[in-house]
């Protein structure tokens, strides 16, 4: 399945090559910008001019304003799969690389004409759970390449793409085609894999921090209070060094020991069912070529980070950041994600607050717009294993 996803991507890739200058429109989230850095990284190395933007979404107007532009080519990546007729008919010259399942999903033999369309559900592959939109662009990339290993050290934005997409959380680790890329990524050095607590923070909190904003699971009595993290640690003799806490990555391995074990026990005498334990632990990715102990250096900081941007009309300052920019573009992109965690908690506030309605196939809440439209399926998600809403297994 994936070698024949990878044939198709080669028949993409050479009508690529013939193109001088390209636009590439992306969408504004962590895959979203991930599979952007991909392509523009890719097609800086072939020599191709190239023009990024993004939107939320890829409708009508979006393609209508697209057209009217002319472009000589477009690449549209992590979207455009449910649009192909449209950009067809608009007579948009491109290639789609996208993961989404839609109408258009059918057999690579049955696309006639313009555009290329490179998606994993065309190819019996679960875009869902298997490969994400940066994966997919990552397998075109890597045919655009003028020798086979070219673009593969491009893998490591994959990967950050698809835990941006979350689709490593139903296994606790990547799999499918993702696990492909992720060997690819591994074998050209710029990416290594263990298994490790999942909670968020574990290059740049102070472990205390860890358990005080944990919430997938949500720990009772720990999370939100920093001071019963404080005494849950030095009851498990971790303690401070002076005025200083060390970090996750800081604690040798025989104290992370210590800490899982307490939190399994602590959490079974809560209450807390034993399936949502298994979420604490999982697969995680550090990218080898960043600093450690910066959220670049950790997939999942790394995603939360290229949201954070996007999000917030900055998507051009996560693309930087992609590209290797770790000057102004990253100490903004660092600002803005101040400036997201302080809105999540702002939302979950809300949400704590205000309850949600209960009705009897659905459950809501209406924040009108104290919540950015943006991230409020982030505070959903977020409230949900927090307890703020019921949990339907």
């Amino acid at each position: 399945m994936l070698s024949e996803m990878m044939h198709h991507a080669r028949k993409c890739a050479s009508v690529i090559k013939s193109q001088r200058d390209v636009m590439v429109v992306s969408h504004i989230d962590a895959d979203g910008l991930a599979s952007a850095a991909i392509i523009c990284k890719a097609l800086e190395k072939a020599g191709i001019c190239f023009d990024a933007q993004f939107v939320k979404q890829l409708g009508e107007d979006e393609l209508s304003d697209i057209a009217n532009l002319n472009p000589p080519f477009v690449i549209f990546t992590d979207l455009g799969s449910t649009m192909i007729e449209q950009i067809k008919k608009l007579g948009i010259n491109a290639v789609v690389s996208d993961h989404h399942q839609s109408p258009s999903c059918l057999a690579p033999g049955d696309q006639k004409g313009n555009p290329l369309h490179l998606n994993p559900h065309l190819f019996g592959i679960n875009g869902s759970q298997e490969l994400s939109g940066s994966g997919t662009t990552f397998l075109l990339a890597c045919a655009l390449g003028d020798f086979p290993d070219q673009n593969k050290e491009l893998a490591d934005l994959a990967v950050v793409g698809a835990v941006g997409d979350l689709q490593h959380v139903k296994e606790g680790r990547l799999t499918g085609a993702n696990r492909s890329i992720l060997e690819i990524a591994r074998d050209a050095k710029v990416l290594s894999y263990k298994t490790d607590i999942l909670f968020f923070g574990k290059q740049t909190r102070p472990v205390f921090k860890l358990l005080q904003y944990a919430s997938d699971p949500y720990l009772p009595g720990l999370t939100g209070n920093e001071n019963a993290c404080i005494a849950f640690l030095k009851d498990t003799n971790i303690r401070s060094q002076g005025e200083r806490w060390r970090r996750w990555i800081d604690l040798e391995k025989a104290e992370k020991q210590r800490i899982i074990s307490k939190l399994v026990r602590y959490q079974l005498s809560e209450g807390v069912p034993a399936y949502k334990l298994q979420r604490m632990i999982g697969e995680v990715y550090i990218l080898l070529r960043e600093t450690e102990g910066v959220e670049l250096r950790d997939a999942q900081e790394y995603s939360t980070l290229l949201n954070a941007t996007a999000r917030y009309d900055h998507a051009e300052v996560g693309l930087a950041v992609c590209m290797g920019e770790r000057g102004d573009a990253f100490e903004q992109a660092q600002e803005l994600l101040a400036n997201h965690r302080k809105n999540l908690v702002d939302g979950l506030n809300f949400v704590k607050e205000n309850g949600v309605t209960t009705l009897e196939s659905f459950q809501y809440f209406d924040s009108g717009n104290r919540i950015r439209d943006t991230i409020v399926g982030i505070v959903a998600g977020m409230s949900q294993t927090c307890q703020y809403i019921r949990e339907e297994r």
